[in-house]
C-alpha cells in the first residue's frame, strides 16, 4: 500500500516585503495547518518577502528603490528565517513546502526565485532555483541551474515541484516524472498582469495555471498541489499609493487560485482564489498507480532508443578557486646529528 496523508495548499498573503515578519505568519499557517492534521504543507511562490508584481506595473527605472528593497529583504537559504522554518518543520513533524526570494551569498543584489521542501527532520532536502524567471521576472531575479531538478523519497511519497512558468517546460517536468513523481507542487505568484485591462487579452492565470497543472499530473499520473499568492489590502494599498492610476490594472487582473488536482488531471478540491485560507485534501497516492496502465510516459509508453535526456544537476558557482598547496617545510637537520669534520693531521 501507498501512503495517505492530509495536504494543504496555502493561499495567503504576505507581510509585504518583510522578512522576519512573512516568516512569524508563515509559522502561523505551518501551526495551523498542521493542528488540522496536515502532513504537508505548501506555500507559494517566493512567499518571503514577496512577488514583485511592481516589474509588470511600472519600467525598470522606476523601480530601483523598490528592488533595493526586496534586496534586502529576501533571504540566505541558510539564513536565520529558513532555520525558523525548519525547527518548526521538526518540531511538528511536517513536510513544508515554501516559495522565497533567495539572496546571494556572494552578491549584494544577486537574487533567485527559489523553493525549499523542508523535511519533517527539520532537513533541507530540495534547494530548487527557477531555471528561467518569466518575462519581467528577469528585471529581479537571475537564472538558477539544475541542481533542484530532484524528486524526495518521503514517508508520504515521492516528492517535486516546479515554480510557475517551469511548469510550462516540458523538458523539466519530464526531468521529475523520470525520478518516480507521485506529489507534483506547483507554486504561483498572486495576480500575472500582462496587459491593460481595457485592452482586453490579459492572461488568465487561473485556466493557465489548472491547464498545466492538470496536463502534468495527467501525464505523470501524480497529484498536484497548485498553491498561489494573495494580494491582500496592505499590497495593494502600497501600491496604489504609489501611483493611484494603476488600480484599474491592479483590481481587474485575474487573481490567481490554490487547490489540488488528481492523477487524471481533475480539480478534487475547493478552489480558493478571492480570500485567504488553506485548502485541505486526502491524497491517496494508491490513485496513481491504476492509470500508468493507460500511459506510463517513464515506462513502457516511451522509446528511449529514439529519444535521449540528459540533466545537468550541477550546482552553479560564479568561480572555481583553486588555491596553491602549502608550501612543503625545510627539512630540519639537527646539529648533533652532524658528523665532525675530519681531524688535522699537522
Amino acid at each position: 500500500m501507498l501512503p495517505r496523508f492530509k495536504a494543504a495548499a496555502v493561499h495567503a498573503a504576505p507581510v509585504f516585503l518583510d522578512r522576519q515578519a512573512t516568516t512569524e505568519k508563515a509559522v502561523a499557517i505551518i501551526r495551523e495547518a498542521a493542528k488540522a492534521g496536515a502532513a504537508m504543507i505548501a506555500f507559494p511562490e517566493t512567499y518571503i518577502p514577496a512577488f514583485p508584481v511592481w516589474a509588470a506595473l511600472w519600467p525598470p527605472i522606476d523601480n530601483h528603490d523598490l528592488f533595493v528593497r526586496i534586496a534586502e529583504q529576501s533571504v540566505l537559504a541558510d539564513g536565520p528565517e529558513v532555520a525558523r522554518l525548519c525547527t518548526e518543520a521538526r518540531a511538528l513533524g511536517v513536510v513544508v513546502s515554501i516559495g522565497i526570494s533567495e539572496r546571494s551569498p556572494v552578491s549584494a543584489g544577486g537574487l533567485w526565485n527559489a523553493n525549499l521542501l523542508i523535511g519533517e527532520t527539520g532537513e533541507i532536502l530540495v534547494h530548487h532555483r527557477k531555471l528561467v524567471p518569466t518575462f519581467y521576472e528577469k528585471l529581479v531575479w537571475a537564472s538558477g541551474d539544475g541542481a533542484g531538478l530532484q524528486v524526495v523519497e518521503t514517508r508520504l511519497g515521492r516528492i517535486g515541484g516546479l515554480i510557475c512558468g517551469e511548469n510550462t517546460n516540458p523538458l523539466a517536468r519530464f526531468a521529475l516524472m523520470a525520478q518516480g513523481e507521485q506529489v507534483h507542487i506547483s507554486s504561483w505568484p498572486p495576480m500575472w498582469p500582462t496587459r491593460r485591462p481595457s485592452s482586453g487579452g490579459n492572461f488568465n492565470n487561473v485556466a493557465a495555471n489548472r491547464i498545466r497543472a492538470s496536463a502534468h499530473c495527467f501525464e505523470a499520473k501524480a497529484f498536484g498541489i497548485v498553491t498561489a499568492g494573495y494580494m491582500d489590502k496592505a499590497m495593494r494599498d502600497f501600491l496604489i499609493a504609489r501611483d493611484p492610476e494603476i488600480a484599474d490594472v491592479i483590481d481587474h487582473t485575474p487573481r490567481a487560485a490554490s487547490f489540488f488536482v488528481d492523477p487524471t488531471g481533475e480539480v478534487v478540491s475547493e478552489v480558493l482564489q478571492d480570500e485567504e485560507g488553506i485548502v485541505y485534501v486526502e491524497l491517496d497516492l494508491n490513485r496513481c498507480v491504476e492509470p500508468k496502465q493507460f500511459h506510463d510516459v517513464v515506462g513502457y509508453y516511451n522509446r528511449f532508443d529514439i529519444f535521449d535526456l540528459s540533466i545537468d544537476r550541477t550546482r552553479l558557482a560564479p568561480a572555481k578557486f583553486i588555491d596553491p598547496a602549502p608550501a612543503a617545510a625545510e627539512p630540519q637537520v639537527r646539529k648533533d646529528a652532524v658528523e665532525p669534520a675530519p681531524a688535522s693531521r699537522d
